[in-house]
């Protein structure tokens, strides 16, 4: 079971947002000093997720070369206004492991398999899952495709693995939505669990499940001493 921690970028800082909202930013820091504090717990790789690419559709590879060079050796799983097959080969010419799609692989009836089939295992497929159906565009639209659609498509086409988001649960550190996560653990497809998770007794239950990791961002502040003030959820 892989404790994967969060790097989420807004502008040129460091931030942590609650349940995706670009209004309630509940912390902020210098990007290479949080990466520092991150990297001191020794993690597998660091999910990466460029909010302000989400926002705009364009992508920075700038900002994902910044974060490769300062994680040395440790891997990184990239996201954020990848849009495109040449979005995405740009973002992993600038050295991270692999890349997390959302927005783009549900476009088209086509989308997904044209994405699963050139980037294979680099493509990581993101259900963000906002009252049982997918939200895109950096999570400010919702979709008609249900989770249940979704996990049928992905396993027609053979995704690797998918990346799974809670919504509501995101930032207000209320354990994660177990029944969500072992629906789509039941695919067969290898899940990464994110939104809500607090501590290791989240994670047992996670990695019982069947989750092969799960991402913590409000969490990781809690572990690493940050202390952070949540809002009334809306």
């Amino acid at each position: 079971m892989q404790l994967i921690p969060a790097l989420d970028l807004l502008g040129h800082d460091a931030v942590r947002l609650q349940q995706g909202d670009y209004d309630r930013v509940l912390f902020r820091e210098n990007i290479d000093t949080f990466l520092e504090h991150v990297l001191a717990t020794d993690p597998p790789l660091v999910h990466v997720v460029d909010l302000e690419a989400a926002r705009s559709g364009t992508v920075r590879p700038d900002m994902a070369q910044r974060v490769v060079a300062r994680a040395g050796t440790t891997p990184i799983q990239f996201s954020g206004g990848i849009r495109s097959l040449d979005d995405a080969h740009t973002i992993l010419n600038s050295g991270v492991s692999r890349i997390i799609m959302g927005t783009a692989v549900w476009a088209t009836d086509n989308s997904l398999a044209t994405f699963s089939q050139a980037l294979g295992e680099q493509l990581v497929v993101a259900l963000d899952v906002r009252d049982g159906t997918l939200a895109v565009r950096g999570w400010r639209h919702d979709s008609a495709l249900t989770v249940d659609e979704a996990l049928r498509r992905c396993v027609a086409v053979g995704v690797r693995r998918l990346h799974v988001t809670a919504i509501a649960r995101d930032g207000m550190m209320k354990g994660p939505d177990l029944d969500l996560y072992r629906t789509v653990c039941a695919s067969g497809i290898a899940v990464v669990a994110a939104g809500g998770v607090r501590d290791e007794d989240d994670l047992s239950a996670l990695e019982a499940i069947g989750c092969e990791g799960a991402v913590m961002g409000m969490g990781l502040l809690a572990r690493l001493g940050i202390s952070v003030e949540l809002e009334a959820p809306l």
